[in-house]
């Protein structure tokens, strides 16, 4: 029995002990409601205070009984009491609350399902990046990691709708399924584009004929890990430079320079903007492609391109060139 099961189980012994003591005066001695309960009250608690009335022998037996009864009793919810600090229940309970607390805080952030070698990648990845972001997990042994890494986490199966509402998904700009499961990848997938259609759904495939079909339970993009390993050992053989210019663009330290991508929204500055007026008074970005709205892909744009609303922008540039890019043009930073 856990210490809140003994601590609620006490109560209640202590309720029924108080119950017992003001039916039993009642009957015994012949007393109203008040006097049995305050002689009741006075007695399981010990405070030696003198009887309201005369007790007759068997009044006399019976608080006897209630005298070991109660101190018993307290005894037993003290030592659940104490339990339940020392476990540190009450403080995992707290924890619980305010991680809740923070987690029902978040918009637009990602969901990450699965804690393995993988989704331990991407967790440090974008804590590295500042990225909001909720981790499910119902294995022990990743739970526990992801705990001590101070994430934010729940604790369930990522393909039931009532763990990833309570992760968020409504509210929420991105999944990742990265369990080591490709059928359990394909459900987290189905189930969370049934629940936020227009969230982006990344899944993990671990064999090459399940990356088909998890794209047609909707996700948006598939990664075979082991096919990304295998590409960067042959690149790192064939082209090393190659490989370092894009560990480069991809690296996100702030001394370095480095790839991002902006959405136009109809309500960024980007917006309506010529690229030449995008990144004016920003020296060092430069705009490496345009995705419109219709799919179509711009490479080495021109200038004069106008960004329109839901257009994406790959931009290259130094990260305060890229915080600079979410201001309204010409506005400088502090």
């Amino acid at each position: 029995m856990s210490a809140w099961r003994r601590l609620e189980f006490g109560i209640l012994l202590l309720l029924i002990l108080l119950t017992t003591g003001v039916v039993g005066y009642a009957a015994i001695e012949g007393w109203s409601f008040m006097d049995a309960l305050y002689m009741t009250v006075i007695t399981v608690s010990t405070v030696g205070f003198h009887e309201v009335q005369p007790l007759s022998t068997g009044g006399r037996i019976f608080t006897i009984f209630l005298i070991i009864l109660g101190v018993g009793t307290a005894f037993y919810i003290l030592v659940g009491a104490v339990t339940l600090v020392i476990e540190g229940e009450l403080g995992e309970a707290w924890g619980v609350r305010r991680m809740k607390a923070k987690i029902d805080a978040l918009r637009n952030h990602y969901i990450l399902c699965g804690f393995g070698r993988v989704g331990e990648e991407i967790g440090r990845e974008f804590k590295d990046r500042g990225i909001p972001f909720v981790v499910i997990e119902s294995n022990a042994e990743s739970i526990s990691r992801a705990k001590q890494r101070n994430f934010l986490l729940i604790e369930g199966d990522a393909s039931v709708d009532a763990t990833l509402l309570d992760a968020g998904i409504e509210r929420a700009r991105g999944l990742l399924a990265a369990s080591d499961s490709d059928s359990g990848n394909t459900y987290i997938t189905l189930t969370a584009k049934a629940m936020n259609p227009n969230a982006l759904v990344v899944a993990r495939a671990g064999q090459p004929a399940n990356l088909e079909r998890m794209r047609r339970a909707g996700a948006d993009r598939v990664i075979s890990p082991y096919q990304i390993g295998g590409r960067r050992m042959a690149l790192s053989a064939l082209q090393p430079l190659v490989l370092d210019f894009i560990d480069t663009l991809t690296g996100g330290r702030p001394e370095q320079r480095i790839i991002a991508e902006f959405i136009a929204t109809p309500q960024s500055c980007l917006a309506g903007c010529t690229l030449e007026e995008a990144v004016v008074n920003r020296a060092n970005a430069v705009v490496l492609a345009v995705q419109k709205a219709d799919g179509e892909i711009l490479v080495g744009p021109p200038s004069s391109t106008v960004v329109g609303p839901e257009d994406r922008l790959i931009v290259f540039g130094k990260e305060a060139d890229m915080e600079a890019l979410a201001m309204p043009p010409g506005q400088t930073q502090d």
